[in-house]
């Protein structure tokens, strides 16, 4: 059986961007059950609510959402769950120096396959004041004004 290639994304936090300064992001393995393998593969995930804490030099992703399998049995999983992330002992370290001494927080960004193997790309973040987010809605309005100009001026219009 040939072996899966390349990345498939199944879920982002698109408002972790809006709502967080990101500092540093990390990839990280996820010990998952069977059911949860065949729901992701299927593209049903929510990573909306969720974020990830260090607890006794182990990094646990919480209140991810993966439904159940709708052909599982009795063996289905809690959608909920509490899933354990696979990271590096000098990564867990870091990121667990960093959370204490600079309250920051852990933000899953996004859920994929890489090679066949579920991954989840986690974020160290610091929030962001509601000035920010409207600073950076405004900058991100005033690009898209200039590049508009540009092409304008390059087509000859003006």
């Amino acid at each position: 059986m040939a072996r899966e290639q390349g990345t498939k994304i199944v879920a982002q936090n698109k408002k972790a961007r809006h709502d967080y300064h990101i500092e540093a992001t990390y990839e990280a393995g996820m010990v998952l059950v069977g059911t949860e393998v065949k729901s992701l593969r299927a593209g049903r995930a929510s990573l909306v609510d969720g974020f990830a804490e260090v607890d006794n030099g182990e990094v646990w992703l919480l209140n991810v959402h993966i439904p159940e399998y709708s052909q599982g049995t009795w063996t289905n999983h809690a959608s909920r769950r509490k899933r354990k992330l696979l990271l590096n002992r000098v990564e867990i370290d870091k990121i667990e120096r960093k959370v204490n001494e600079k309250g920051l927080t852990l933000v899953p960004l996004r859920l994929y396959f890489k090679d066949g193997r579920a991954k989840v790309e986690i974020a160290l973040a610091r929030g962001k004041k509601s000035w920010d987010k409207r600073h950076t809605l405004a900058e991100r309005q005033a690009n898209r004004e200039k590049e508009v100009e540009i092409g304008r001026r390059l087509k000859g219009m003006r």
